[in-house]
C-alpha cells in the first residue's frame, strides 16, 4: 500500500465529539514511596472532569513497576472507578532479540480484563521486531485473549522497545476484530492523517488516538487521544473538547496554550515530561512533592517559573 499525499482539510470534522483518555501519572512522596492518596485523587478527578483514565501507561512508568506496584495500581483504579471505564498498560518486558512473549501479553490482558479494564497492548521488542506478517499474526493471536484491546504505535523517543508501523501494517491492525482501536504515537501529522484517511474508508468504528503531544489539535482532524499531556489538566482539556464539539472559537486560545505546555513539557528529552507533570502538579496544589521514579529523567528546578507562567496564562496558578 502507498502512501498518498494527504490534503489535511478534507479530514477536518467541526464539532464532532471527541473521546479524550488521559494517562496517569503516578506520583511519588519526597521518600521515593508511591504517593496514593495523591494517585486516587487524580485518578477521581480525571473520571470527573469527563476524561478515560489510563493507567500502567508511559505516565505512570509502566516499564520500570515491580509487579506489586502494577497490581496494586489496578486494584485502586477498580474501586476508585466503581464499574466506570478505564484503559490499562498491558507492558511485558524483553530485550532487543527476544522471543515474543504471547504468554506474558495474555496474563496481562486477563488481569486488565478481570479489573474492569480496557487492555492497551505496549509494544515490546519481542512483539516490534517480528516481520510485518507475524506481527500480524501475534495481533490476531493476542485479541484471542480478550474482548477487545488497543494497539499502540510508540516512537523510539519514548522507549527503546517502541515502533512505528508502515501503512500496510495498520491496515492489517483494521481487519482484527476484537482491535477496536489504536494509539499512534510518531509525534508526526503526516502518518497520522494517512491512518485517519485509511480508517474512514475501511473501518469507520476504528478509533485512532492521537499520542502526539506536540500537536493535539489532531482532534481536528478524526483522532482522539490518549496523552501524557493531559495529565497536567484533564479540567482544562474536558473544557477544550467541550468547546470544539459546540463550536465554540475559544477551542482555539485554549488549545493553543495548552500546546505551548506541550511544546516545553515534551521537549528532549521527551521521557522527562513526567517530571514536568509532577512539577505542574504541585504548582496547582494537586500535589506536595514533584518527585518522579527513581530511574526516570528529571528536569531542572528553574523549569518551575516557566511552567508557573503557563498555568497562570490558564488560570489555574497562582
Amino acid at each position: 500500500m502507498i502512501a498518498t499525499p494527504i490534503a489535511p482539510m478534507t479530514l477536518l470534522k467541526p464539532r464532532r465529539p471527541i473521546r479524550g483518555i488521559s494517562a496517569i501519572l503516578l506520583p511519588f512522596a519526597e521518600s521515593g514511596a508511591v504517593d496514593w492518596p495523591a494517585f486516587d485523587a487524580h485518578v477521581q478527578r480525571t473520571a470527573e472532569a469527563g476524561l478515560t483514565p489510563a493507567v500502567n501507561m508511559d505516565t505512570g512508568f509502566v516499564n520500570l513497576l515491580d509487579d506489586t506496584t502494577y497490581r496494586e495500581v489496578l486494584r485502586r483504579t477498580r474501586l476508585l472507578l466503581d464499574g466506570r471505564e478505564f484503559v490499562a498498560g498491558a507492558f511485558v518486558a524483553d530485550q532487543t532479540g527476544t522471543k515474543f512473549d504471547l504468554a506474558g501479553y495474555q496474563r496481562r490482558m486477563e488481569l486488565i480484563q478481570a479489573s474492569g479494564g480496557l487492555p492497551i497492548v505496549f509494544p515490546s521488542f519481542g512483539l516490534v521486531e517480528l516481520p510485518p506478517d507475524k506481527l500480524i499474526a501475534a495481533y490476531r493471536e493476542i485479541g484471542r485473549a480478550c474482548d477487545q484491546f488497543l494497539a499502540f504505535e510508540l516512537t523510539p523517543m519514548l522507549a527503546k522497545f517502541g515502533a512505528i508501523y508502515d501503512l500496510n501494517t495498520f491496515a492489517g491492525l483494521l481487519d482484527i476484530p476484537q482491535c477496536i482501536g489504536e494509539k499512534h504515537s510518531s509525534f508526526q501529522r503526516e502518518p497520522e492523517w494517512q491512518r485517519l484517511r485509511l480508517r474512514d474508508e475501511r473501518r469507520p468504528d476504528f478509533t485512532v488516538y492521537t499520542g502526539n503531544d506536540f500537536a493535539i489539535d489532531m482532534v481536528m482532524y478524526g483522532s482522539d487521544y490518549l496523552l501524557g499531556l493531559s495529565t497536567f489538566a484533564p479540567d482544562l482539556f474536558a473544557r477544550r473538547d467541550a468547546y470544539w464539539a459546540a463550536g465554540d472559537p475559544r477551542f482555539y486560545e485554549l488549545n493553543d496554550q495548552l500546546q505551548y505546555l506541550g511544546m516545553f513539557a515534551f521537549r528532549s528529552p521527551s521521557p522527562a515530561y513526567k517530571h514536568s507533570a509532577a512539577q505542574f502538579l504541585k504548582l496547582r496544589g494537586w500535589l506536595t512533592c514533584d518527585r518522579t521514579h527513581p530511574r526516570s529523567p528529571e528536569r531542572p528546578a528553574s523549569d518551575v517559573e516557566v511552567l508557573r507562567e503557563i498555568g497562570q496564562r490558564l488560570g489555574v496558578v497562582e
